[in-house]
């Protein structure tokens, strides 16, 4: 896929707008992956999974939001316009859409990217979704524009730059009255909002962040430990109700 946009603030994320260099993009679904291939270093010879961040059909374009935290995503955050990757997509098992469903969609540092597209998806079946979205600092909420077209938002930052001080943990939209809860950000946070939602009775799917490689399920450096014994959440996930993970909470 060629690389038609690119857009970065120096908080260490990068958008990237991509499109095919032949033909129409797949159908992608709210909670799938892509894995991308950078072919510049010798070292980054691991595909990267990225979650999608929205898909424009009548555009053909696929965006990304990509968080530098290594050599592959710092190569890809480094992107110029008219570069090329090798991209498989679409990887994974999406999230649930529920039609009439009140969601609370809460997101985490890059765990932000994959509730924008779950958001615009929600919006177009006729839902308004209520967005909990937490970063370190203001810079690294990119989107906030776009994710205040699809419903109401809240903001948590680590350093009370924006929005209320501290963890969407702990954050009173929680105790609010929803019947799904959609989550990716660091472990610590899923499992708390996780926590939060089984002790009110609210079906939860989280999306996880495991290291994968392949994506098809063939390396199984990705495996969790499900109910159903050990699987790949390349394929099984990312996309996992809380009731089918062995989580403590």
């Amino acid at each position: 896929m060629r690389v038609v946009d690119v857009r970065t603030n120096g908080s260490g994320y990068s958008e990237l707008l991509l499109t095919p260099v032949n033909g129409l993009l797949p159908e992608i679904l709210p909670g799938q992956f892509v894995n991308v291939r950078v072919t510049t270093s010798q070292r980054a010879y691991l595909r990267r999974p990225i979650s999608v961040n929205d898909v424009n059909v009548e555009d053909n374009t696929l965006r990304l939001l990509v968080k530098d935290a290594g050599e592959a995503t710092h190569i890809i955050c480094n992107s110029r316009i008219g570069d090329v990757y090798d991209i498989l997509l679409p990887l994974g098992k999406p999230f649930t859409i529920v039609p009439g469903a009140r969601y609370l969609l809460v997101g985490g540092g890059v765990g932000t990217a994959p509730m924008l597209y779950l958001g615009k998806k929600l919006k177009e079946a006729g839902m308004t979704p209520t967005f909990l979205l937490g970063a370190r600092t203001s810079a690294e909420l990119m989107q906030l524009d776009r994710f205040r077209r699809y419903g109401v938002v809240f903001v948590c930052t680590e350093d009370g730059s924006l929005g209320t001080k501290g963890f969407v943990t702990a954050h009173e939209v929680l105790q609010s009255e929803f019947d799904r809860c959609c989550v990716c950000g660091p472990m610590p946070m899923m499992k708390a909002v996780a926590a939060a939602a089984k002790s009110r009775g609210v079906e939860c799917e989280v999306s996880l962040e495991n290291k994968m490689a392949c994506g098809l399920g063939a390396c199984l450096c990705c495996v969790e430990d499900t109910v159903r014994g050990n699987e790949c959440t390349c394929t099984a996930g990312p996309v996992f109700n809380i009731n089918d993970l062995k989580w403590q909470i």
